[in-house]
């Protein structure tokens, strides 16, 4: 579904990316394992061309991302929900919805589309019509991925999920991760430091060390490798 091709990103004379190359199949959980700079959120940011290409290609669905803006990007079905949520807190949670589905081709999906972002978060549906700003950090990153399942995405982007959240809020939205992959048969490419829960939910896992892919393998491989262990998962 995805294909990364040599992808390069600098800022400055930073080199962010460097020749990463890396592929994520129809229907998987595919996460990103790596420390603070490596070059995770680089990496998402690149795939929905929020930061420019130094070289390489992005294939999606088999066609080229290198001509595409960041909003037809999204329409093509490919959704970002980006670190630190980035909802708008003047905006109640269904205004924050609404701006989700602005992309949407056939308008008449909106009410399927809501549904299924209550099913998932019934929490939402009790502050509907409460600012984004006032609700908790687990609120606000339910609602953060809410408007991102309201572009119908065949792809979905999340960055750090479970950032400053406590722990039974983190179980839960890795719970809702999985349910939408299974439910929906969604692609799901996650980007997150805590390692253990990431393989936990994951089919595949890449790791980025310095803008490079370092390595590769099936979650539960990795869950057990010796250097993961020590690099992310505590020994």
């Amino acid at each position: 579904m995805l294909t990364v091709k040599n992808l390069s990103v600098r800022y400055g004379a930073i080199q962010a990316l460097s020749n990463i190359s890396f592929e994520i199949n129809q229907g998987e959980i595919v996460t990103l394992l790596g420390a603070n700079g490596a070059g995770k959120t680089t990496t998402l940011s690149a795939i929905s061309k929020t930061v420019k290409w130094a070289g390489g290609d992005i294939l999606f669905e088999g066609n080229s991302l290198k001509k595409l803006s960041p909003h037809k990007i999204v329409s093509h079905g490919l959704a970002h929900c980006p670190e630190g949520r980035r909802i708008f807190p003047e905006l109640t949670v269904m205004e924050n919805l609404d701006l989700g589905a602005y992309t949407l081709a056939d308008q008449s999906q909106y009410s399927t589309l809501l549904d299924k972002v209550f099913h998932y978060f019934p929490r939402l549906q009790e502050r509907k019509e409460q600012k984004g700003g006032t609700l908790s950090g687990g609120e606000q990153q339910m609602l953060a991925v809410g408007r991102a399942l309201m572009s119908h995405p065949k792809l979905l982007m999340l960055d750090e999920p479970s950032l400053g959240l406590a722990p039974l809020i983190v179980e839960k939205i890795f719970e809702i991760i999985k349910q939408v992959n299974k439910e929906e048969g969604m692609t799901v490419f996650l980007v997150e430091q805590n390692a253990y829960e990431a393989l936990q939910v994951a089919d595949r896992a890449y790791v980025v060390e310095t803008g490079e892919i370092k390595m590769d393998g099936q979650a539960k491989d990795l869950l057990h490798d010796d250097r993961i262990k020590e690099l992310y998962l505590g020994g």
